[in-house]
């Protein structure tokens, strides 16, 4: 059974960072009735009332080399830390980055998978990863993010979605020609769990690091306890949308750029698939 010690220090540092203004927790809304009738997403829409711009200063160059103190969670061997997520949407969202300069947009190594399987073997949930601007990241120093889910909660609202779709041999959907799913099971040998990034990759079309230097292809990556995913990417923005993993996991962000008639007429999946 694990102690979630890394989530319980999440929770602490969080009051500590907000005490210090080192933390701003964005304040959302939830609107997906207003716009969609089913329960594979949840549409939210980012308050920006209380929005204090006087404490943002501007992103820097690299808000990760060196991190801010105040938000480490904990070291992850030698070549990652845990740090909090200066600006969450969920309490307790997590980063782990590697400590010293990796770019976003190259292959992840086997000693990115050591860390996120230590990691998730204290607390686990929803995994993602977002290659590069046209996938949705913000910084381009490498990181992964952990949005903390317990025992009995599913990962996210698509999760039916991603395991249907292991099943399913119909890929004439665009959406689906640009995802691969398969079976994942943190217990694995780190080893394998590389292999099998390797091996999605390869079958997505993002290459191979023995013939590319970096991946032919923005992408998305999702982990679950049950299961993994690799979006290919095309674009990040369209119809005053911006789209990151947990787009594609359920999660939609809206904003007041965001044309929501034709998030209303056409539903969430159609719009998911301008971006592939």
């Amino acid at each position: 059974m694990s102690l979630e010690i890394y989530w319980k220090k999440a929770l602490d540092q969080t009051r500590i960072s907000i005490g210090h203004e080192s933390l701003y927790p964005l304040k959302t809304n939830i609107i997906t009735s207003d716009l969609y009738q089913k329960n594979d997403f949840i549409i939210r829409k980012l308050d920006t009332s209380k929005f204090n711009k006087k404490n943002f200063y501007g992103p820097k160059q690299n808000p990760f080399c060196p991190w801010e103190k105040i938000l480490e969670i904990d070291k992850i061997g030698y070549n990652h830390v845990l740090i909090l997520n200066k600006y969450p949407v969920q309490e307790g969202h997590i980063l782990l980055i590697t400590n010293n300069w990796k770019p976003q947009n190259g292959w992840l190594d086997i000693n990115d998978w050591k860390a996120i399987q230590k990691v998730n073997k204290d607390t686990s949930g929803l995994w993602f990863f977002n290659s590069s601007p046209i996938a949705g990241a913000s910084q381009p120093h490498r990181h992964f993010q952990l949005l903390r889910r317990s025992k009995d909660e599913i990962s996210c609202p698509r999760e039916k979605w991603f395991l249907d779709m292991k099943l399913d041999n119909d890929r004439y959907s665009k959406l689906k020609k640009n995802i691969v799913v398969c079976n994942f099971n943190f217990l694995e040998n780190t080893i394998s769990l590389f292999e099998m990034y390797l091996e999605l990759c390869k079958k997505i079309g993002l290459g191979d690091p023995n013939k590319d230097k970096k991946p032919r292809y923005p992408y998305n990556l999702l982990i679950t306890n049950k299961w993994i995913a690799i979006i290919k990417r095309s674009n990040d923005h369209i119809h005053g949308f911006s789209i990151n993993a947990l787009g594609f996991a359920g999660y939609l962000l809206v904003t007041e750029n965001s044309d929501l008639n034709y998030l209303k007429k056409f539903g969430p999946e159609k719009l998911l698939e301008s971006f592939v």
